[in-house]
């Protein structure tokens, strides 16, 4: 059930009171800019027509007594009739403040004289004129006379208040279904992270199968959807490698301690010889020597994962130090009857770890060493290319079936039909090659067809790209 109050809102509740306060400002300062326009607009045209009318009372004017005064014919009569009808009130004011004529209703009009041309709103409440004023000269050209037309503004008083009213009464309605509609959006938006936060309550270390099946758009909601979809992806794969990987060192680690604890069993069952006892030390001693391996490999392989390997990269001439690995590993090589050469020309320069580097290739020579049957041969080859070194390990044994190939590099995988637990290890030499290689930047790539032998091929950089190195 969600909380609602008291304690800090939810997010949709802040969504929607964020659109509801910014549509508010917006309908506000569109509002008031639209109430503005609207009365700038209407006095704007009562303007212009004061001064239509104005031009109209000039051609009215005629001088009665030595006063400006308004024709009383019949055709002034009439546009006076038509002036007065249309709401207009116009009169002539002396500088001294008299009303000498005029017409219409004129005497509403509060009186003063004027100081400059132009137009002025006089007048209080319901009683609002907009009066236009011009000067005349009287026929002496001794004084002005100011001409005045006036009209009530009540109608545009009128409309600019309805449009008010109909503003404030309006803004809530409105506020009120954008607010209804700004919920109903951000709930709908939001439903995929509700989603996500059920799936991650209901993801354990048992149950890593959860995914959130995000159907949707690809906007900022589904592309976070995908990527924990992605990343639950990662994360059960990285559980499944543990699990699998504790339990495969558990059973690599407890086959040599059976047999030793067998071997103990037999030869305290009775007594033996000095030198029943010395051989019984000598097998004991070749089991103790395969954990002591074994462990060690596990251990450069938690302190890899764990990103706590020592690392000490410097320039390194692999020309030489190719050279030096092919001659540890040459008497291995004439002891099975197998032919070893290298083909690596001379200053091949990277930045790495010597002692890694070492292990690296060591790994893959021993491994192509062991699988060749005896006559066979082992080439080692290197060169440079664009963007850093290849090394490629090639042998004549009976190569690896193509269902293998994807595995070879997984931790305590062994190919089955030339892998047996007697001449093999404990299927973890390629995949520390390969970390190796990774841990440099680089990438362990084979070819292989059953009957025509294996090529692991190395490729490193130049520099070793440590963002290269996380695990994925």
């Amino acid at each position: 059930m969600r909380r609602w109050w008291p304690g800090r809102p939810t997010l949709r509740v802040r969504l929607t009171a964020w659109y509801m306060l910014l549509m508010a400002l917006t309908l506000l300062l569109f509002s008031g800019y639209l109430y503005f326009r609207l009365e700038r607009s209407l006095l704007a045209q009562v303007d212009a027509t004061l001064q239509v009318t104005a031009s109209q009372a000039l051609t009215n004017l005629d001088e009665e007594n030595g006063r400006l005064a308004f024709q009383n014919n019949e055709a002034s009569r009439l546009v006076t009739a038509r002036l007065s009808q249309s709401g207009f009130a116009v009169r002539l004011i002396a500088p001294d403040g008299m009303v000498w004529d005029g017409f219409g209703g004129y005497q509403e009009v509060p009186l003063w004289v004027p100081d400059a041309a132009g137009y002025r709103t006089v007048g209080t409440g319901e009683a609002r004129w907009r009066v236009y004023s011009q000067p005349i000269q009287t026929p002496d050209g001794q004084s002005v006379v100011w001409l005045q037309v006036a009209q009530s503004i009540t109608p545009v008083d009128d409309t600019v208040e309805n449009l008010r009213t109909q503003i404030l009464l309006g803004l809530p309605l409105i506020l009120m279904l954008a607010g209804l509609g700004g919920y109903f959006l951000a709930n709908r938006a939001l439903r995929p992270i509700d989603r996500i936060t059920r799936t991650a309550q209901a993801i354990s270390a048992s149950q890593l199968d959860q995914r959130i099946g995000y159907t949707g758009p690809q906007d900022e909601v589904g592309r976070l959807a995908t990527t924990f979809d992605n990343m639950l992806d990662r994360l059960q794969k990285a559980f499944e490698r543990e699990r699998r990987f504790t339990a495969d060192a558990s059973h690599e680690l407890r086959t040599p301690l059976t047999a030793l604890k067998g071997r103990l069993g037999v030869t305290l069952s009775q007594p033996r010889t000095p030198a029943e006892y010395e051989n019984a030390l000598r097998d004991l001693e070749q089991e103790v020597d395969r954990l002591i391996r074994l462990s060690t490999d596990l251990l450069f392989l938690a302190r890899l994962d764990q990103r706590r390997l020592p690392w000490q990269p410097q320039a390194l001439d692999l020309s030489d130090l190719l050279g030096a690995v092919v001659e540890q590993m040459r008497p291995l090589a004439e002891d099975k009857g197998l032919v070893l050469t290298e083909e690596v020309p001379p200053a091949l320069s990277i930045l790495g770890d010597p002692d890694h580097l070492i292990r690296l290739f060591v790994n893959l020579l021993d491994n192509a060493i062991k699988y060749t049957p005896p006559g066979g041969q082992v080439v080692l080859r290197a060169g440079k290319e664009r963007t850093g070194v290849w090394v490629a390990i090639s042998d004549t044994g009976p190569g690896i079936p193509p269902e293998h190939l994807p595995h070879l590099f997984e931790r305590f995988y062994r190919v089955e039909e030339s892998r047996s637990r007697p001449s093999g290890g404990a299927g973890l030499g390629l995949a520390i090659a390969y970390e190796i290689a990774r841990w440099h930047g680089g990438t362990i790539e084979v070819q292989s067809e059953p009957g025509h032998g294996a090529t692991f091929t190395v490729h490193l950089p130049l520099q070793p790209r440590r963002e290269a190195q996380k695990a994925d």
